[in-house]
């Protein structure tokens, strides 16, 4: 499980491209406290979260979470918001490899090859890999989490012991730093970093022991690339400077991490990192690919979609069809991509990417407020007074964060204010959740027995039950 929810975050691709971003459009030198703020509140959400998947077990996940606590029509609400959330995401993240890795091939190699190209060949990978079994999935993406961890060890060892000043500063981990009303925008784009951690119950059906492997999963990854960003972020400060960093980052961008990384071991060193890069981005759209084809088969089986979604493979036991879609729908999208000339990072990553994010963390708060009524209503479920405590001060938290977002959607996507895509975007999972909400009110009305499936998981294979 941790394997799919490190490739998820895809820590190079946060650590090269992501801070530099964050530094170059928000002038915010505090990245890596901020990071460490927002794993404190990731933490926060996981007590309530966890304490409920031992009651809530579904391929479904933050939908069937959001089912249990706030009820069925809002709960299929939540899943269309899910499906758009993670469809965007992962295909948005064809773009940033196919642009990256086309650029790395004509500068080292003198060969210019279309971005679209490299992109379909990673969408075939993808498309191969996500029918076959999860352990080999697994596999695949424990090699390439294993390689980009090591590289970014490497890189922050030798960043700090050659701090720009001479000597170490700790001024971007100082808490002062978070004392400014300048603080929304750096928050949202840092937090867009943790998308993925919450990937272990949606494999929970497929875990020998998910009472303890889905919480031990969760604690483990949110520590560990709260830890890595952090200290990541904060080696870059130490070997730019605090008062470099900002205009570093605006005038080397994602080259930011590699340019450290050749100017102290060498070229080569630097275009292993650049590598390692594409690989990291690749374990991120196989990880994400695999969440969605498990929420379209906990849709489809429990008849919220059709049902021929619900269906697996004899040989591996992966949801075939739910594979299959979104393997379609990524490969309409590049088609439409490569067509129009549509800039492949900007429209297609960093929009749709922004976008997933922005899903995500609604539907974070969404699931955190759930916890709170899941537990609230049945007193016996066994929730601790610390773990009610958590879980409200996580709502509250992450509510704030959506507030945040959506009052800095300009900043978010680096368009004027006012923008159509500043209000289009947020519109678009209003819309979802409208249609998800009648979606299931319909169901209740027309397929009354369907309508007891909505949540159940595994459970919905045994028929309807009378509430």
């Amino acid at each position: 499980m941790i394997s799919f929810v490190g490739a998820a975050a895809a820590p190079l691709m946060v650590v090269a491209a992501l801070t530099s971003t964050a530094w170059a459009v928000t002038g915010f030198v505090g990245i890596p406290v901020v990071f460490l703020l927002i794993g404190a509140v990731l933490m926060l959400f996981a007590v309530g979260y966890t304490a409920m998947s031992r009651h809530v077990t579904n391929a479904g996940a933050l939908y069937s979470y959001v089912t249990h606590g706030l009820g069925r029509p809002v709960g299929v609400g939540a899943a269309f918001i899910a499906l758009i959330a993670y469809n965007g995401l992962q295909v948005g993240l064809y773009g940033a490899l196919g642009v990256i890795g086309s650029e790395l091939i004509a500068a080292r190699l003198g060969v210019t090859v279309s971005w679209w190209i490299l992109a379909l060949v990673s969408w075939a990978a993808v498309a191969a890999l996500g029918v076959l079994r999860i352990d080999i999935n697994g596999r695949v993406l424990t090699l390439l989490l294993a390689a980009e961890c090591a590289i970014i060890l490497v890189a922050d060892i030798v960043m700090i012991a050659n701090p720009a000043s001479g000597s170490v500063s700790f001024e971007t981990l100082a808490p002062s730093n978070l004392a400014t009303l300048a603080i929304g925008a750096p928050i949202v784009v840092t937090a867009t970093a943790f998308v993925g951690f919450e990937a272990p119950t949606v494999y929970a059906e497929e875990a020998r022991d998910p009472r303890r492997t889905v919480p031990l999963a969760t604690f483990t990854a949110l520590l560990v690339i709260a830890a890595l960003y952090a200290l990541s972020s904060w080696a870059l400060t130490v070997n730019f400077g605090p008062d470099g960093i900002v205009a570093a980052s605006q005038e080397q961008g994602p080259e930011l991490l590699f340019n450290a990384v050749a100017a102290q071991l060498g070229g080569p060193a630097g275009d292993i990192a650049r590598i390692l890069l594409l690989t990291s981005i690749f374990a991120g759209l196989l990880s994400f690919h695999n969440t969605v084809a498990r929420y379209s088969f906990a849709l489809g089986r429990e008849q919220v979609l059709p049902s021929v979604l619900g269906l697996t493979s004899r040989r591996s036991g992966s949801p075939k069809v739910g594979s299959v879609v979104q393997s379609s729908i990524g490969l309409v999208v590049l088609v439409l991509f490569a067509a129009t000339g549509l800039d492949p990072m900007v429209h297609l990553f960093f929009t749709l990417g922004t976008g997933g994010g922005l899903g995500v963390l609604t539907l974070l708060a969404g699931t955190s407020i759930s916890v709170v009524v899941f537990f609230a209503r049945r007193r016996t479920a066994g929730a601790s007074i610390p773990t009610m405590i958590a879980a409200v001060l996580s709502s509250l938290l992450l509510c704030t964060g959506v507030g945040l977002a959506l009052s800095n959607m300009d900043v978010l996507l680096g368009v004027p204010p006012g923008t159509p895509v500043t209000w289009a975007i947020p519109a678009l999972y209003v819309v979802a959740l409208a249609v998800g909400v009648l979606w299931g009110l319909r169901m209740r009305r027309r397929s009354p027995d369907a309508y007891t499936l909505i949540g159940r998981g595994a459970l919905a294979e045994l028929g309807p039950v009378r509430d």
